[in-house]
């Protein structure tokens, strides 16, 4: 938690103990609608602390979730990018590949010479 945090969160905690103890003051001395309304006024500065820790969580998820999405990603190709890989450097051309083995370009190395005896 930031320094601010802190000192804000020490701050709400003071104000909701000076406004306890006011309320423990009135029940004592004063009306009790007015013990009453120092309570629940004191339970406010305990919500802000709450929602102060909270902010701080969000803070701290969002920066990992930062760190996380800058790195580099720890491997650099899966099992199936290595085979897709590896099948698309065994191809030898275009016509091949679209033929489904088949067929051969013209100027293909892997081109095999058909003969014309049936």
């Amino acid at each position: 938690m930031p320094r601010s945090s802190r000192f804000l969160c020490a701050l709400y905690l003071a104000t909701s103990a000076g406004l306890a103890w006011a309320a423990a003051l009135e029940f004592r001395y004063g009306s009790a609608w007015a013990g009453c309304l120092f309570a629940a006024a004191s339970l406010v500065p305990v919500i802000a602390v709450l929602r102060e820790s909270v902010l701080c969580d969000h803070r701290r998820a969002v920066a990992r979730l930062r760190r996380l999405n800058a790195a580099p990603p720890a491997h650099v190709g899966t099992a199936l990018d290595v085979a897709v890989r590896t099948q698309l450097d065994a191809a030898c051309c275009e016509r091949w590949w679209t033929s489904l083995g088949t067929d051969h370009d013209s100027a293909c190395r892997d081109r095999t010479r058909r003969s014309s005896a049936a």
